[in-house]
C-alpha cells in the first residue's frame, strides 16, 4: 500500500493506494499517530484504494475518534467494493463519506 500525505496548515489529506488489510494497517496506524495530533481536519482519499479489511476499519475508527472533537474526518472517492464493506459493517452510518 502507498500512503501519500498532504498537509495544508492543520488540514491533512491522506491518500491510500492498494490494499488496507492486516499487513498494511499497522503502517497507516503509525503514520496517523504521528500526524493526527497537529491536524484539525482529516480527509481520507480512497480513489486508489482497492480493498479494506477489518484491520483497516479499526484504524479508520481510531482516527475518527481522535478527529471527531477537533473538526472531523471525511472519506472521499470510495469505490463500490469499499462502500459495500462500509454498508455491511455499519461504517456507512459512522463515517462522513463523500
Amino acid at each position: 500500500m502507498n500512503i501519500t500525505k498532504t498537509q495544508n496548515g492543520t488540514a491533512l489529506t491522506i491518500a491510500l493506494e492498494g490494499r488496507l488489510d492486516t499487513t498494511t494497517a499497522p503502517e497507516l496506524e503509525k503514520e496517523m499517530k504521528d500526524l493526527l495530533p497537529a491536524a484539525t481536519e482529516l480527509t481520507m482519499d480512497f480513489a486508489k484504494l482497492e480493498y479494506i479489511s477489518s484491520a483497516g476499519l479499526r484504524v479508520l475508527l481510531s482516527a475518527h475518534k481522535v478527529m471527531a472533537p477537533k473538526g472531523g474526518m471525511k472519506v472521499t472517492n470510495v469505490n463500490d467494493i469499499v462502500r459495500e464493506v462500509f454498508d455491511v459493517t455499519g461504517f456507512i452510518d459512522i463515517l462522513n463519506i463523500e
